[in-house]
Parts: C-alpha cells; sequence; structure tokens
C-alpha cells in the first residue's frame, strides 16, 4: 500500500484513520499510545505535517485536520530555492508560462459567467488605480485575474504551483514596483485577454496570454539585486 512508503507514522496514521478535513485529532499523549512513538518524536512529526499544510495545531483548538493542498510544501522549497539563488525565479517562472499555456483551453472553458464578470471588473478596479492622481500598483488584482482564470482546474497540482509563482513574485518584490508604461501595457494586455474570454474567442486569448507572458523579461530588472526573505519568515499561509 502507498501509506509503507510514507516514512513518518504519524502522516501514516493520519492516511489510515481518513481523517476528513476539519476533523479533531486526540491529544497529543492519546496520538502518542496509538501510534506507539514517543510524545518529543509525534512533535517532531506534528511539525513536519504542518508545514505540509496537514494539520493545524493550536493550545485552544487542539490539532486539526486540513483540507489537502499542494502550495505549502511547494512554497517552502521554492523560498529557500529563491534564499538560496534569487535567478531560481526566472526558472520557476518559465514553468509557470508553460503551465498556464498548456491548462488554457481547460481553465477558460470551466469559467462560469460570474468567473468573467469578476475578470472584468478586476480590471476595472487596476484600471481605475493607474489613473489615479497618485498611482497605486493594482499587483492584487494582477495576482487574482491570473489565478481566477486557472481556480475552477480540479487539479491541486497546478492550482498549487501556479499559487507559489506569486508567493515568489512577491518574495523577489516584484511587486512593490514598476514603470508607469509597464503597467498600463500589461493592463492592456488583460483587458484585451478578458475580452477574448467574454467573446469565447479561446485561441486568441491564449495567444494574447503567450505574448504578455513576454512582458516580464523586457522590464529590464535584475532578480539578483532584490531581496528574497528566508523561507522561514514567509512559511506561513497567507
Amino acid at each position: 500500500m502507498l501509506q509503507t512508503l510514507i516514512d513518518s507514522e504519524f502522516l501514516r496514521y493520519l492516511v489510515e484513520q481518513e481523517f476528513a478535513p476539519g476533523d479533531r485529532l486526540p491529544p497529543l499523549a492519546e496520538l502518542s499510545t496509538q501510534i506507539g512513538i514517543s510524545v518529543g518524536k509525534l512533535r517532531e512529526q506534528l511539525e513536519v505535517a504542518r508545514m505540509l499544510g496537514l494539520v493545524e495545531a493550536s493550545p485552544r483548538r487542539g490539532i486539526t485536520r486540513m483540507e489537502y493542498r499542494f502550495l505549502p510544501p511547494v512554497r517552502l522549497s521554492l523560498l529557500v530555492a529563491l534564499a538560496l539563488d534569487r535567478r531560481h525565479f526566472d526558472a520557476f517562472s518559465s514553468l509557470r508560462a508553460h503551465l498556464e499555456t498548456a491548462y488554457w483551453e481547460e481553465a477558460v472553458t470551466s469559467l462560469t459567467d460570474e468567473d468573467k464578470a469578476y475578470l472584468r471588473e478586476l480590471v476595472n478596479t487596476a484600471k481605475a488605480k493607474l489613473n489615479q492622481q497618485r498611482i497605486q500598483i493594482p499587483y492584487p488584482e494582477h495576482r487574482e485575474l491570473h489565478l481566477t482564470i486557472f481556480r475552477r482546474l480540479h487539479n491541486p497540482f497546478v492550482v498549487g504551483l501556479l499559487e507559489a509563482y506569486w508567493d515568489a513574485y512577491e518574495a523577489v518584490e516584484l511587486n512593490t514596483y514598476a514603470d508607469y508604461p509597464y503597467l498600463q501595457e500589461v493592463w492592456d494586455y488583460h483587458e484585451r485577454i478578458v475580452d477574448a474570454i467574454q467573446a469565447g474567442d479561446i485561441p486568441l486569448g491564449k495567444q494574447l496570454l503567450i505574448d504578455h507572458m513576454g512582458l516580464l523579461s523586457k522590464r529590464g530588472i535584475s532578480i539578483e539585486t532584490r531581496r528574497v526573505p528566508l523561507a522561514a519568515d514567509a512559511a506561513a499561509p497567507s
């Protein structure tokens, strides 16, 4: 069985007991007896499960089983990679571009009318920010627009990788600055992409996405000059 390949008594226990998201687990002392390991070793394995996003532990609520997400372990590994070498961002950015291109048709055809209206709202909000006397960088709208397009994919691994990309984008601080012409070009692309989605022109939307992906490399920004926080500083879910 697959669980025999998992080198953690506590993780095997989670799988075998079939806890559902939101279920409370027994206290540590009881878990230690059930699993047959010391409380000290259990604490170590519990911390691994917490970092994987499988459980949440607090003094008042105890240990709670969480919904499986691919993001927590990917984000932790990625932030360590960026702390070691900022140039890893370029490699991960390339992976993200290929993922969005490959899953474009499946993602867009899964969008509801409400999703499409929300995408239009994001574009309008971003453009309003750019047209204010005191310009604001519409980074939250940028992240939300891309993730909304792919959010209905029934694939936690693709979604987790795409979510991790935006955490990396923040870690290398690309969300904190950009020249105004670049921002205008980005949101012109976004507006045209949403136009294509709402018109049902999937091939046009995909081509616009591909063209849009090339903008980051044209910014003339050296990733190596940006500070990347330690993984421990940013490991908690946002």
